[in-house]
């Protein structure tokens, strides 16, 4: 199934992030090409739970959400890569560097991420991407990030 799979829909997402509403930051993942590379989208809307605070009246999705998107965008590349469906799979942050925000997302916009691997290998724990957020081909965010994979056993 997973060399087949290059796409995911939100239940296959759900099968495979352990995240849910309201931290779920991915609708589709798309393109998965392995563990080398996918793209994630997001539809941004305004009954989001952070648009209440973040800012009152103007709306600017929150820099972190978009760089937690780019990671559950790798993570579902991950998943679906290594068969990783209904398995339970905890994903967690290790470090962000390089991070650069250029352009607000508002509701409305539809978030494209394009992650590539740069470090991990089918069996190991630690991987390394890098992602660029998108809105209408103009670039809203870029960042390098290493997540560790942890499976129950």
């Amino acid at each position: 199934m997973s060399q087949e799979l290059k796409s995911a829909d939100i239940q296959t997402i759900q099968r495979i992030l352990p995240h849910r509403y309201p931290f779920l930051l991915v609708d589709k993942v798309e393109e998965i090409d392995g563990t080398a590379s996918a793209v994630g989208y997001k539809n941004v809307t305004n009954n989001e739970p952070h648009f209440q605070g973040h800012f009152p009246g103007t709306p600017i999705m929150p820099g972190v959400t978009i760089v937690e998107a780019m990671a559950q965008t790798a993570g579902v590349m991950i998943g679906v890569a290594l068969d990783l469906l209904d398995k339970e799979m905890l994903i967690y942050f290790m470090s962000i560097d390089n991070c650069k925000f250029r352009r607000k997302v508002v509701p409305g916009d539809v978030l494209r991420m394009d992650i590539k691997t740069l470090r991990g290998k089918p069996g190991g724990k630690i991987w390394r991407f890098s992602g660029v957020a998108t809105v209408d081909g103009e670039m809203a965010a870029e960042a390098e990030f290493m997540a560790m994979t942890d499976l129950p056993k």
